[in-house]
């Protein structure tokens, strides 16, 4: 998300930082090239007016031309006003009911709307320790409840079961009095979505949300469609009284106008940002963290907590431990750590968080990582224990056997063992961790044979 921007305005900024002295000429330029920018990540055009206005009073004030680095303190200004566009901070659920505090989910047809409520459930499931009960109220599209049904088996949360003959407001009405009965926490309505907004739909969602009295009103909308996501939102929000939005497909959505633009247009804060499909991938939407971001400084914040959820804290353990005693590093736990990798958003999602990052995350993406580090696990999968252990013993037809049963070829098998090497030379050396350790870790895992990261990558 925001790849195009980010590039766009890493290049403007870049010419501005290194003055020593600006003048309203530059200033000037800069901001017609930020407007530039903006307008084409499909950010509003009022949002953009508004946007720049404010940047340009702040920065022709004596707060940029009494500063010690005025081309720093320019950046410093317009990272703090995207931080005011998108919502000073963080707007987490209201659940200060009486249980069971009620989630209305809203939204088009095809926005996520039913995956997100799954993804909603495993949030407040396991980061807030909340009883989630789930319910289909959309009683128009096919396999609507079905679907939902599948996905909280999948998160683990239970759904109420509703039929097509029901009527929503009856099927809410029940949903409500056996999560009352059974003690849960949180019941979140699915409801029904329409290829477009149209009165029918309005009414229907108006008489759900006064029979459920929903203590959240979320809009769930899809970031890809860009402006429309606007105005979208603003017919809702005129219908209905939102509480937040989650942007869905964020992550398929490189410009980011979205984002960028709901907050301010329907005065409603983005709450969650959907970042892939997996029924986990949903992250709290924080704006001084979108816009270091957007400014390529990273998002060293999210990087850190998504590593205390995901990483197997037993295994990292028993790895530290098995390096510190001198014992050899094998392709069983090469075969761990990219899986811990891929856990965690694979090396782009990794190198997009930390700083000055962006573009080799970008580069990755281009040379398809992904699918060279899955070469690299179907090799891994189709050796023997012992041969896992015992790269060094492979002879020319183990080799044969593993290519032929990996769908992959002796070269493929090589520049794995080339890797595993330089790994497993630096895991010599490391005596209990540090990141510049572990960024030349990652050099000597990434495809392509070279070994090492790009210069300065590994500081």
């Amino acid at each position: 998300m925001f790849d195009n921007l980010q590039d766009r305005l890493a290049g403007t900024f870049k010419k501005i930082t290194g003055k020593a002295r600006l003048t309203d000429d530059n200033i000037q330029a800069t901001l017609r090239e930020v407007r530039k920018a903006l307008l084409e990540a499909d950010v509003a055009l009022p949002v953009v007016k508004d946007f720049v206005g404010r940047v340009r009073s702040r920065a022709l004030g004596t707060q940029v031309g009494k500063a010690l680095n005025p081309g720093q303190q320019f950046l410093k200004i317009v990272e703090s006003e995207l931080i005011a566009v998108m919502g000073e901070a963080n707007e987490s659920l209201n659940l200060a009911t009486r249980p069971p505090a009620v989630i209305l989910m809203a939204g088009l047809q095809g926005a996520g709307k039913t995956t997100s409520v799954a993804k909603l459930a495993k949030f407040l499931t396991e980061r807030e320790k909340k009883k989630v009960l789930v319910v289909s109220a959309d009683v128009y599209r096919p396999a609507a409840i079905a679907q939902l049904q599948t996905l909280a088996q999948e998160v683990g949360v239970e759904c109420f079961p509703s039929s097509e003959t029901d009527k929503p407001e009856a099927i809410a009405t029940a949903a409500i009095d056996h999560a009352k009965r059974q003690f849960f926490d949180v019941l979140i309505v699915d409801t029904a979505g329409r290829l477009h907004i149209d009165a029918a739909l309005m009414d229907e969602i108006r008489l759900l949300h006064e029979v459920t009295d929903p203590v959240e009103t979320l809009f769930v909308i899809d970031a890809m469609i860009g402006q429309d996501a606007v105005n979208t939102a603003q017919a809702f929000n005129d219908a209905l009284p939102l509480t937040g939005v989650i942007l869905t497909k964020a992550d398929g959505d490189a410009r980011g106008g979205a984002a960028l633009s709901v907050r301010q247009v329907t005065g409603k804060p983005i709450k969650f940002l959907g970042m892939g499909e997996k029924v986990d991938a949903l992250e709290p939407f924080h704006p001084d963290r979108i816009a270091s971001r957007i400014l390529g400084m990273g998002d060293v914040m999210s990087l850190i907590e998504e590593a205390e959820r995901k990483i197997d804290k037993d295994k990292a353990e028993k790895l530290v431990k098995k390096v510190q005693k001198g014992k050899r590093f094998d392709l069983e736990d090469l075969r761990d750590q990219l899986q811990q990798m891929q856990d965690m958003g694979g090396l782009t999602g990794l190198m997009d968080k930390l700083p000055g990052m962006g573009n080799m995350g970008q580069m990755m993406q281009q040379a398809d990582m992904g699918k060279q580090f899955k070469v690299m696990e179907a090799l891994i999968g189709s050796m023997t224990p012992w041969e896992r252990r015992n790269p060094d013993g492979l002879t020319s037809s183990r080799k044969r056997r593993i290519t032929q049963g990996s769908g992959t070829n002796i070269q493929d098998l090589n520049r794995l063992l080339k890797q595993h090497k330089q790994m497993a030379k630096m895991m010599k050396k490391m005596k209990g961790g540090g990141m510049s350790k572990m960024m030349r870790g990652l050099g000597g895992m990434m495809p392509g044979g070279g070994g090492g990261l790009p210069p300065g990558m590994g500081r």
